[in-house]
């Protein structure tokens, strides 16, 4: 013989006020256990744990969340959700790591990666998971770009060098015109060829997008180059003197945009 239970449940009439402070009781929880997270996933990051380096990787630990918050003035964090409404993994993939153990770069330094390099081939499984979004992996050494030195600045690895792009400011009668970008060049900020123009290969500027130690994005532009020795995968093709004597007497323009561009004053 069939059954049927009925559960009454007492209408409770709520007025907007009662609605807006038990919302707000909500929200305000929901903050603290992000934050909670946000603070133990900080630590965890930088955690040394027992695992050590093969030939041609770097063991890494990376939270897969980090890139998708903003920090305000005011300290208070936002999330951002990078990936609903962009297809553009250097914008939404998480390049900030941690060295756990590599070949030449020390443990503990914070690096930045490929977007592409945090894929489940590379993934250390199982490996301390828990509540928060922090994970490990093996990833290829080519796939470092930059690493923080101890004063906070950023150096580039092994096979890379940081730069500027070039920009011709328009002089003409019309305000508001952009300055015109100058192709396949850079103004090299980093190693022996620092304060020179090189040409370069087809597109080699490859623009990173990172976050800063304040919490919000950052760029930062770099190339291949490999100091004092011969690779395939060079993109430097030579200096170029008559760009950089136009950099230097303020006629050229470098930046990694047309919106932040502007001379470099050199001291006498």
């Amino acid at each position: 013989m069939n059954k049927k239970f009925f559960d009454f449940i007492e209408k409770v009439d709520l007025t907007q006020k009662d609605i807006k402070s038990i919302e707000k009781e909500r929200q305000k929880k929901l903050k603290n256990h992000s934050k909670r997270l946000q603070e133990k996933a900080k630590e965890k990051v930088k955690k040394e744990v027992g695992l050590k380096y093969v030939y041609g990787r770097v063991i890494i630990s990376i939270d897969l969340d980090y890139k998708n918050g903003h920090t305000m003035e005011n300290g208070e964090r936002l999330y951002i959700g990078r990936q609903y409404n962009n297809l553009n993994r250097r914008e939404t993939e998480p390049v900030n790591a941690f060295v756990i153990s590599a070949e030449y770069i020390p443990s503990g330094s914070e690096i930045l990666i490929h977007p592409n390099a945090i894929i489940e081939s590379n993934k250390l499984y199982g490996f301390e998971e828990d509540e928060t979004t922090v994970r490990y992996y093996s990833i290829p050494e080519d796939q470092c770009y930059l690493w923080k030195d101890e004063i906070g600045d950023w150096r580039p690895l092994k096979g890379y060098a940081t730069g500027l792009r070039l920009f011709e400011e328009y002089k003409g009668p019309i305000v508001g015109i952009e300055p015109k970008k100058i192709k396949n060049v850079l103004y090299i900020t980093s190693g022996s060829l620092k304060g020179k123009v090189v040409r370069t290969l087809h597109a080699s500027d490859y623009e990173i997008v990172f976050m800063g130690d304040g919490g919000q994005e950052e760029r930062v532009i770099r190339c291949r180059h490999y100091e004092g020795e011969f690779n395939e995968r060079e993109e430097v093709i030579c200096v170029d003197e008559k760009l950089t004597q136009m950099v230097e007497k303020m006629e050229l323009m470098v930046g990694i945009s047309k919106k932040d561009a502007k001379y470099i004053v050199f001291s006498m």
